[in-house]
């Protein structure tokens, strides 16, 4: 299930608040090593700036 979000958020480029929430139930829960990858390369992606965080643009905008 991480993979398959962290998929939808490559593919947009953006990742979603509501992304984010799931993305941390999810990796609370047990998971196998392709979702461990998927959200390792998400991580990659948002350093690069190739995918951007909502929440990071909201907190940015109350400032």
């Amino acid at each position: 299930m991480i993979y398959e979000v962290v998929q939808q958020a490559l593919s947009n480029g953006y990742l979603t608040v509501e992304e984010e929430e799931k993305l941390r139930q999810l990796l609370q829960a047990k998971y196998g090593i392709d979702d461990l990858n998927a959200f390792f390369n998400l991580q990659q992606a948002v350093i690069e700036g190739r995918v951007k965080q909502q929440s990071r643009e909201l907190r940015m905008a109350k400032l």
